[in-house]
């Protein structure tokens, strides 16, 4: 196995042993991105002189003794909604073309302070907006596995990267879906936490009650390391929680023997494509051989879920993205031209998805519509937390598909509305701000991926991490890897 290929303990130890120095690592993951980044285009930034520097600061530490942090040369591309210092942060806008932050994310000093690399900024669907990130400003991201499908969104960059190998991890970004969608898409694994588990400070937010920061990796105990890098309180976000973070890694060998998983009927209505139905019923038989007990829940307000999200997300992301006026933010850097400014400050930096969510969120929140669309959409929200309750009473985690289909082709969601079905199964976990992971459970019959979803109790990823690693190891893709670009593996 390639050094490209390596887990992130394998990395750790090649790298804390002196078997292969970080400065090396870097400079194999940065040819990587140039053989193959220009076809796939995950990349919207890369550091690599950045990356070299914290590579030779690491090989210096070890050589003189010093102690490597837990993830010692781990290389990692960053969602560019996650700010990062001296490196432009877009957010895939043209409004933010220009913007090079001052600080860096409270996830990304904690990823530093734990010896990873961070190697650049991935693309995404502007602003978070998105399922395919065919929404981003600047250039599409292709499927490793199928160059002519998309990888999903919003944070497609970030599961194209991993999965075609140009970084060993990514963090993403999950407002209604978008770390576990293009996971499934990409066949890797995806983890949105609980709300409140992982800092949101310095992630650039469309809807700040939904928003959550998470790893995507290739595989389950690697998406477990990273999680247990960023998770954890941080005063400088409010909604941040002080809660005990448990050893994520150690926990999975203990498997799922007694634990029981529900499965709810309204996650496997017609609409559910036939293969992605039977790899998710192997993914239940696999938890079932394994000692898992199978049950029957109920989520009875699922299908107002979709309705629920888009006006709670449109609405908050109207309040949030106000700011981009096109004065302070978006104006080319020392621009003296009013025709460029005003512009801007007439949303020309904003595409058409960005600004129909805007619109959509600023009606509702008018003066007398307020009660009948955002109030209720939160009722709504209450129900669907309630329904999660009443079914966790019964059960430890919920299975059911990550998506409706394996990833369609370019172009292929000629509606929004049909863009919006396609975060059906992933959008109530965020509602009800749960944890939520998706990870790989088999092919379809065209080679594409298919991922099956674990939903748990607040603060309970470690049942997850158990439960998907058993998927992992008995229904995942094996040896199967993406294709669809020459030369990849």
């Amino acid at each position: 196995m390639t050094p490209e290929q390596w887990s992130i303990a394998e990395t750790v130890r090649a790298v804390t042993s002196g078997e292969q120095s970080a400065v090396r690592l870097v400079e194999i993951m940065l040819a990587r991105v140039a053989n193959y980044d220009r076809e796939l285009g995950a990349y919207l930034a890369l550091d690599g002189d950045g990356a070299r520097e914290a590579a030779r600061e690491l090989d210096r530490k070890r050589a003189a003794g010093e102690p490597l942090g837990p993830l010692a040369g781990v290389t990692l591309a960053l969602k560019d909604m996650i700010v990062t210092k001296g490196v432009a942060t877009t957010a895939g806008s043209k409004i933010l073309e220009h913007y090079v932050p001052p600080y860096d994310a409270t996830v990304v000093d904690k990823l530093r302070a734990a010896g990873a690399i961070i190697l650049g900024k991935v693309n995404c669907d502007e602003f978070g907006m998105g399922s395919s990130t065919e929404r981003s400003a600047f250039k599409k991201t292709r499927n490793p596995w199928d160059p002519s499908r998309v990888p999903g969104g919003s944070s497609g960059g970030s599961a194209a990267a991993v999965s075609a190998a140009l970084c060993t991890a990514s963090l993403g970004t999950d407002t209604g879906g978008s770390i576990r969608q293009p996971a499934a898409f990409c066949g890797v694994v995806g983890i949105k936490p609980t709300y409140g588990r992982v800092s949101r400070w310095g992630i650039i937010a469309y809807a700040s009650s939904l928003d959550q920061v998470g790893p995507i990796t290739r595989s389950v105990v690697d998406a477990a390391h990273v999680l247990q890098a960023i998770a954890g309180f941080d005063p400088r976000d409010s909604t941040s929680l002080d809660a005990p973070v448990p050893d994520y890694a150690a926990a999975i060998p203990q498997g799922v023997a007694g634990l029981r998983i529900g499965l709810p009927s309204e996650f496997f209505d017609a609409n559910l494509d036939g293969e992605v139905r039977a790899a998710v019923a192997r993914a239940t038989e696999a938890l079932r051989d394994a000692g898992a007990t199978i049950v029957d829940v109920s989520l009875p307000h699922t299908h107002l879920a979709l309705p629920a999200y888009y006006l709670v997300a449109p609405c908050e992301a109207s309040s949030n993205l106000s700011r981009y006026d096109g004065v302070r933010y978006g104006a080319r850097a020392g621009s003296t031209d009013l025709l460029d400014l005003y512009q801007r400050s007439r949303g020309q930096g904003f595409g058409p998805e960005v600004k129909r969510r805007i619109m959509l969120g600023t009606y509702a929140l008018r003066s007398g519509y307020y009660d009948a669309y955002y109030k209720k959409a939160q009722q709504v929200r209450t129900l669907i937390k309630r329904d999660f309750d009443a079914a966790f009473a019964t059960c430890d985690a919920i299975l059911t598909p990550t998506t409706p289909t394996p990833a369609y082709r370019f172009g292929a969601k000629a509606t929004p509305l049909d863009m919006y079905l396609g975060d059906i199964y992933t959008l109530s976990c965020n509602l009800a701000g749960l944890p939520g992971i998706s990870v790989p459970c088999g092919l379809s019959s065209e080679g594409l991926p298919i991922g099956a979803q674990l939903l748990g109790k607040p603060l309970d990823e470690v049942t997850l991490f158990r439960a998907a690693a058993t998927i992992e190891a008995t229904v995942g893709l094996g040896e199967a890897r993406p294709a669809g670009i020459g030369g990849l593996w």
